[in-house]
C-alpha cells in the first residue's frame, strides 16, 4: 500500500537525524513504499474551501550534512493525501492552535496524525489533569494567593508555563525558596496563561521516564537523567537518556490512559513518569523513538506505520 503523505514540522535543514522523531517516521515511511511532501507550518493556508500547503516532495537518507533532497516546490491540496503529519514543535500558541483548525477540515478523510481535534484539546500538560489519581498534587492558576497557598500546603513545588516545551522556564522552589512573587511577576509579565504547578517528586534524581504509546498500547521507554544540579531532565538542556525496562507501574498508568488516546486518535503519544507519577501526556511532537531502538531495537515507526496503514485500508 503506496501512500501520499504530507509532513507539517520544522525546517528540515535543522533538524538532528540522530534523535529527530520526525525524521525517524519519514525515513520509515520511505522504505514502506510511501511518497512524502513537507512543509513548514507557515505555508499552511485555507482558500475558498481548500486547505493548502506550499513546499517540497521529499527525499531523506541517514547521512550527516546531506540529510535531505527537496523536488520543485510546489503548492498541493492536502485534501487529496492520504496522511498529513501534524509534527511541528511547541509552544502551543494561536499559531500552532490555527494549524490544528485548518487540518480539521480534511480529517479524517486525510489521516491527520495526531488527530488534530484532540491535538487542540487534550495538549501535553492538560491532558493529565483528566487522571488525578495517576499525577502528584497539581494546580492551574495565575492568580499569586492562589499559587502561594498551594506552596504552602506542600512545601517544594515545580512552577513553569502552562504551554511550555523542552524544560524551558521550568523551576523548582523548596520550602527555602523566597522567588514565587518575582517569578509569578515574570510570567504574568510575559503572556496572558496560568501557570501550572505540581507537588516535587524527589524521585525525578533517579530520572523522569519517557513511556512511548503506540495507538494507547506502551511500546518501550527511555529514562532521561537530569545533568549535575539541574532539576530538568529534558535532553534539550542536557539530561542523559538511558536504558530502562516498563515497570508494572508504568503499565498502569499506561492501562488507564491508553484508552482515552485510541478512542482521540492520538496515535504516537509520549508519557513523562517520575516515580510512581504521571506528570505530562505528550501528543503535540513527542520524542524518544530513536534513543527506544538504539536501547533495545523496539522499532516504534513501524509500529505506527502498521496503525496507519490498517487504519488506511
Amino acid at each position: 500500500m503506496a501512500l501520499k503523505v504530507a509532513i507539517q514540522m520544522d525546517p528540515v535543514e535543522g533538524i538532528n537525524i540522530d534523535a529527530d522523531s520526525t525524521f525517524r517516521i519519514a525515513i520509515e515511511a520511505q522504505e514502506r513504499g510511501h511518497s512524502l511532501f513537507y512543509y513548514t507550518p507557515g505555508r499552511l493556508s485555507y482558500r475558498e474551501g481548500r486547505v493548502l500547503a506550499r513546499g517540497w516532495p521529499l527525499e531523506l537518507r541517514r547521512e550527516k550534512g546531506n540529510h535531505f533532497t527537496l523536488g520543485a516546490e510546489t503548492e498541493v491540496d492536502l485534501g487529496e493525501f492520504d496522511v498529513v503529519w501534524l509534527r511541528q514543535d511547541p509552544p502551543f500558541d494561536m499559531g500552532y492552535i490555527t494549524t490544528t483548525h485548518l487540518l480539521d477540515m480534511i480529517h479524517p478523510k486525510t489521516l491527520v496524525v495526531n488527530d488534530p481535534f484532540w491535538v487542540r484539546n487534550y495538549p501535553e500538560k492538560l491532558l493529565v489533569l483528566n487522571f488525578p489519581g495517576l499525577t502528584p498534587p497539581t494546580l492551574i492558576a495565575r492568580d499569586l494567593a492562589t499559587i502561594r497557598d498551594f506552596k504552602a500546603e506542600h512545601g517544594d513545588i515545580i512552577l513553569k508555563p502552562l504551554y511550555g516545551n523542552g524544560g524551558a522556564g521550568v523551576f523548582r522552589l523548596d520550602p527555602n525558596d523566597r522567588n514565587l512573587a518575582s517569578l509569578h511577576e515574570l510570567f504574568i509579565g510575559i503572556n496572558r496563561e496560568p501557570l501550572i504547578a505540581q507537588k516535587y517528586v524527589p524521585a525525578v534524581v533517579k530520572g523522569d521516564k519517557r513511556v512511548i504509546l503506540v495507538n494507547g498500547e506502551p511500546v518501550g521507554a527511555i529514562n532521561r537523567i537530569p545533568a549535575e544540579g539541574e532539576t530538568r531532565s529534558n535532553m534539550h538542556v542536557g539530561g542523559r537518556p538511558e536504558k530502562v525496562a516498563l515497570t508494572d507501574r508504568d503499565r498502569e498508568i499506561c492501562a488507564a490512559i491508553g484508552p482515552t488516546l485510541r478512542d482521540k486518535g492520538q496515535i504516537f503519544v509520549g508519557i513523562d513518569v517520575i516515580g510512581d507519577w504521571l506528570t505530562e501526556i505528550n501528543v503535540t511532537s513527542p520524542t524518544g523513538i530513536q534513543e527506544l531502538e538504539r536501547f533495545d531495537g523496539t522499532n516504534t515507526a513501524r509500529k505506527i506505520w502498521e496503525v496507519i496503514e490498517a487504519k488506511r485500508a
